[in-house]
C-alpha cells in the first residue's frame, strides 16, 4: 500500500503558525510599523541574510557590490556552521571569484556583522529581521520562504527572495498576500528570476509583445542538466537535519526539480504570454535517482500547459548526469519564432540582440537598490508567485496523473507540505509519488 505523498504533510500551515511551540513562530516581535528605508541619517542600506548557503551568500555579495552604501549587518541560518562559514567568506578578500559571487569579492570592509548579529536556529529569521536591517535577503530552502517573507514585510523590510518562493499552493497564496501588503507599505520585493533583469530577454520580450512574431501560439522550455549537488548523510544528523541540508531532493523543501529549476524557464514562457496558463497535464518519474541520498523527488518531467488563447506549450525538465544538456526557451508565433536564451527572432521581423552582455544575477540587485533609493520600489511578488504556481501545477499533475487547472490550484487546493513540527529529530522520508495512486489535494 502506498502512502499518498500529497497527504503526507497535509497540515494547515496557518494552524501550525498559531500552535507551534518548537519554532516559536509568533510574529509579534516583527509586527511593528514599517521602518525608514535607510539607516537613520545616511544613505546606507543595511542588509541581513536569512539562509547562508551558496546561493544566499552569492545573492548577498551581488547585493553589496551593486552600489556604494550597502552594508551587511546580520546573518542567520538554521545551522551555526553555515553562519560561521558565510562570515569567514565575507571577511576574506583574498580568494578568487567562485560560485558564490558574480565578481571577485573585495568588500570585506562593508561587512559590519558581529557575533551578536549572527543567529542560528529555527527562529534565526526573526532575529535577523529585528537587528536593524532595511533589506532582507531570504535564501533558505523554499519551504520556509512564505513564513520568512511574511515576517519581513510585516516588519516593514524590503525583500529579495530567491526562487522558488513556495512549494505548494498554500505557500503561493501567502506570498501573494505578502506582495500586496508590501505594495501598501511601499516596500520593494524582488525575486530571483534574474532573466527578468537581463537586457537580452527584456529586449526580446518587448518585440514579442509588440507583435514581432505575430500571435503567440506555442512554445517549449527546457531544463536538462545533471544533478545539482548532493550531501551524503553524516553520523549524528537527524532525519530533519539531513533533509534540510540536502534539501533539493525533498519535495516539501524544494518543490521537486520541476519547481526548483525549470521555474526559471516557465517564468519566461509566462512572460511571453502575458500571464499564467489555464491548465497543466504532466508526466514524470524517477529513473536514475534510485539511491536514498536522492530522497523522493523525480528526475524528469514533461508538462503540457494550455494558455487562455488556446495555445499549448511544453515544459521539460531532466536532471540526470552524462546526458545532453539544454537550458532554453522557444516561443512560437504566427509570423516567427523567438529563441529567448539566444536573443534571436526568426521570421518576418528577424532580430538578434547585440547589446553589451550584462550579468543578470548582479543586475537584479542593481535594479532593486536603485528602486529603493528612488522611492519607486519594484514589486515582483505576485508575478513570481504565479510562475511558481505554474510549476507546482505541473508537478501536481505529474504526481497524480490528472490535469490541474489554474482556478483550482490558485483558490481551492489545500495542499500544504508543512511538517508536523520543526524539530531536528525523526522525519520519515515520504514515498515516491505514484500517478493513479497519489491523490490530488
Amino acid at each position: 500500500m502506498y502512502l499518498n505523498i500529497e497527504t503526507y504533510m497535509d497540515y494547515s500551515r496557518r494552524e501550525f503558525l498559531k500552535t507551534s511551540v518548537a519554532l516559536g513562530t509568533s510574529l509579534a516581535v516583527v509586527g511593528a510599523p514599517a521602518t525608514a528605508v535607510h539607516a537613520a541619517g545616511s544613505d546606507t542600506i543595511r542588509v541581513g541574510l536569512i539562509g547562508c548557503g551558496n546561493r544566499g551568500l552569492g545573492a548577498l555579495m551581488d547585493c553589496v557590490q551593486s552600489s556604494p552604501g550597502v552594508e551587511v549587518v546580520a546573518l542567520g541560518d538554521l545551522f551555526p556552521d553555515q553562519v560561521e562559514g558565510a562570515l569567514a567568506r565575507l571577511k576574506d578578500n583574498s580568494r578568487p571569484r567562485d560560485y558564490n559571487s558574480s565578481n571577485s569579492w573585495t568588500l570585506s570592509d562593508r561587512v559590519k556583522v558581529t557575533r551578536d548579529t549572527c543567529f542560528s536556529g529555527f527562529d534565526a529569521y526573526q532575529k535577523v529581521i529585528a537587528s536593524g536591517v532595511d533589506l532582507v535577503i531570504v535564501a533558505d530552502p523554499a519551504h520556509f520562504r512564505p513564513l520568512h517573507v511574511e515576517a519581513a514585510v510585516q516588519a516593514g523590510k524590503h525583500v529579495f527572495m530567491e526562487k522558488p518562493v513556495a512549494v505548494d499552493p498554500v505557500g503561493v497564496r501567502s506570498i501573494i498576500e505578502s506582495s500586496e501588503r508590501a505594495k501598501a507599505k511601499g516596500l520593494a520585493m524582488v525575486a530571483g528570476a534574474q532573466r527578468r533583469h537581463d537586457p537580452q530577454y527584456v529586449e526580446l520580450m518587448k518585440r514579442i509583445h509588440d507583435g514581432a512574431i505575430g500571435e503567440v501560439v506555442g512554445g517549449q522550455c527546457y531544463w536538462f542538466r545533471g544533478h545539482l549537488w548532493v550531501r551524503e548523510r553524516k553520523p549524528g544528523w537527524s532525519d530533519m537535519e539531513w533533509q534540510i541540508r540536502n534539501f533539493v531532493y525533498f519535495t516539501w523543501l524544494c518543490g521537486d526539480c520541476m519547481v526548483e529549476t525549470l521555474l526559471h524557464n516557465i517564468d519566461v514562457v509566462n512572460w511571453a504570454f502575458g500571464g499564467p496558463p489555464t491548465s497543466a497535464l504532466g508526466v514524470g518519474g524517477r529513473q536514475v535517482r534510485v539511491e536514498p541520498k536522492y530522497g523522493s523527488v523525480y528526475d524528469h518531467f514533461t508538462v503540457e500547459y494550455e494558455y487562455p488563447n488556446g495555445a499549448r506549450t511544453t515544459a521539460m525538465c531532466r536532471e540526470m548526469p552524462d546526458c545532453q544538456n539544454r537550458v532554453a526557451e522557444r516561443i512560437v508565433g504566427t509570423k516567427g519564432v523567438a529563441w529567448c536564451d539566444a536573443g534571436v527572432i526568426q521570421g518576418e521581423k528577424p532580430y538578434k540582440y547585440d547589446g553589451p552582455p550584462v550579468n543578470p544575477y548582479a543586475q537584479e540587485h542593481v535594479d532593486l537598490i536603485q528602486s529603493i533609493r528612488k522611492g519607486e520600489p519594484i514589486n515582483e511578488g505576485r508575478r513570481m508567485a504565479e510562475s511558481n504556481l505554474t510549476a507546482i501545477m505541473g508537478r501536481m499533475s505529474a504526481y497524480t496523473g490528472v490535469a490541474v487547472n489554474w482556478e483550482f490550484a490558485l483558490k481551492h487546493s489545500k495542499l500544504d507540505l508543512t511538517p508536523p513540527s520543526y524539530v531536528l529529530g525523526d522525519m520519515p522520508v515520504p514515498p515516491v509519488a505514484m500517478p493513479g495512486i497519489t491523490g490530488l489535494i
